[in-house]
């Protein structure tokens, strides 16, 4: 091979190998696109209060109804990041509040002070918080974004796939987005004891912002193979106020 061909050789590999991008900037310029079609970063950081419903019914492995949740939630982001969740049960009702530093739970109008059931709610609102505000939330820092390519979930949809790593004690996510909408579609989650697979079948439209509209949550096995309808969610009357 003369010289001059092998040197033209090498300079095309070495070009080729490096434009291509790291599965994690892959990642990031995926999560980019869908921020955008979702309105963007500038319009989520401008909201200083969001509220909205939120009805949740769980169901066991046969199909029947466990349990139905109608809540309101609130989320105030500015001077800081403070919310509240509540809803009626039984004629009680309950309400889990975060000002910014401490969690309260009362129940009937009495306060509870047990601080691992405080603990716990924490993690419910930390969680009610988390799922409404993808794919914004996913921009925070902890975890680790990886592109994974495209792939066919269980429904007959080709999504592009984010596996989010939050460390080794941590439950594992992947992310799923429409790949030519960028809308983001689905999420799964490894947790210790189950795997769950969320599809998004719906969004609303709110002030430019598409925010969850109806929502449902699959048991799946280890192949994201369905198993039974575990949860159905409701995304309504959403409120927005901006700065």
């Amino acid at each position: 091979m003369k010289p001059l061909l092998r040197l033209l050789i090498l300079l095309s590999f070495l070009t080729q190998f490096a434009c291509t991008k790291s599965p994690e900037q892959q990642a990031q310029d995926l999560l980019e696109k869908s921020i955008e079609a979702h309105g963007g970063q500038e319009a989520w950081e401008n909201l200083t209060q969001l509220k909205f419903r939120k009805w949740t019914r769980l169901l066991d492995e046969n199909g029947n109804v466990e349990s139905e949740l109608d809540q309101w939630h609130e989320f105030r982001f500015k001077p800081f990041f403070e919310g509240k969740i509540s809803w009626e049960k039984d004629s009680i009702e309950h309400v889990i509040s975060w000002d910014g530093a401490k969690i309260r739970y009362q129940m009937g109008g009495n306060e509870v002070q047990n601080e691992g059931f405080l603990a716990s709610k924490k993690k419910d609102f930390d969680a009610a918080f988390y799922t409404v505000a993808q794919p914004w939330k996913l921009m925070d820092k902890g975890g680790k974004l990886i592109y994974e390519g495209k792939k066919t979930l269980e429904n007959g949809n080709e999504v592009e796939s984010i596996r989010v790593d939050y460390g080794p004690d941590s439950d594992t996510w992947w992310y799923f987005f429409d790949p030519m909408s960028f809308l983001m579609v689905g999420n799964e989650v490894q947790l210790k004891d189950h795997r769950s697979l969320v599809y998004d079948l719906s969004e609303e439209d709110v002030n430019g912002l598409k925010l969850h509209g109806t929502r449902e949550s699959w048991r799946v096995n280890e192949k994201g193979e369905r198993l039974f309808l575990r949860a159905e969610y409701r995304y309504s009357e959403y409120q927005v106020e901006k700065q």
